[in-house]
């Protein structure tokens, strides 16, 4: 058993319907990054993105688009999960030792709804997850440099999750991220350094130019 993960780039082109791009293209490109990345994206499931917390655990007989769900879980091998993302923060989560992987969409709301940390209790308490083998990914994203939000969000934020996570009206959406699967006892966190707004790395970002494509992190359990 192993796990496979990636990250896709703009050289990979959008990879999401719901971004004014036609079907064709984004079917395309998807078709390309399966043959690029060596999976079936035939057997590829993704989200209906709604930045909230809805989980859904997958297998083979679930329908490759799942509705309202910003993460989904599976123990199944050889069954791809995409996460789409374009300054949100790509969350892969796994743990090799029970064979199991999570792809999460951890945006603002997201993160304020704990999306990553709730994943997590699912694999310990529903498959019984160490916290010590749980791995978690955080992919390229908007970072704290360009991260800024409005004077009564990031007071909030302070309220909520500390003043370490807040600088003015920029915060670090990451880091409260790794607070909350760092509660639960998982310590094997890396957070990519690329900020998608500003790294000049060839990564979409909205903030940037709100009518760009996503690019994708995909994760499958061989």
């Amino acid at each position: 058993m192993g796990i496979k993960y990636f990250f896709s780039d703009i050289s990979d082109g959008n990879l999401a319907f719901h971004v004014g791009d036609k079907k064709e293209n984004v079917e395309k490109n998807r078709e390309k990054l399966a043959i690029k990345y060596g999976y079936d994206n035939h057997k590829l499931v993704y989200m209906n993105q709604v930045h909230g917390n809805n989980i859904v655990i997958v297998d083979e007989n679930s329908p490759k688009l799942i509705e309202d769900c910003d993460a989904i879980i599976t123990k199944t091998r050889n069954l791809p999960l995409m996460v789409m993302v374009a300054d949100c923060i790509p969350v892969l989560l796994f743990d090799e030792k029970v064979g199991l992987i999570s792809a999460i969409h951890a945006g603002r709301n997201s993160t304020f709804l704990e999306i990553v940390k709730k994943t997590a209790q699912i694999f310990i308490e529903k498959f019984s997850s160490n916290p010590e083998d749980i791995k978690a990914i955080l992919g390229p994203s908007i970072q704290k440099c360009c991260y800024e939000i409005s004077a009564e969000m990031a007071k909030i934020v302070e309220n909520s999750f500390g003043k370490s996570f807040v600088d003015n009206r920029n915060i670090d959406l990451q880091n409260i991220n790794m607070m909350q699967l760092n509660s639960l006892g998982i310590k094997d966190v890396y957070i990519s350094d690329v900020c998608t707004k500003c790294s000049n790395k060839p990564y979409f970002s909205y903030r940037d130019d709100n009518k760009c494509g996503r690019f994708a992190a995909v994760i499958e359990l061989k």
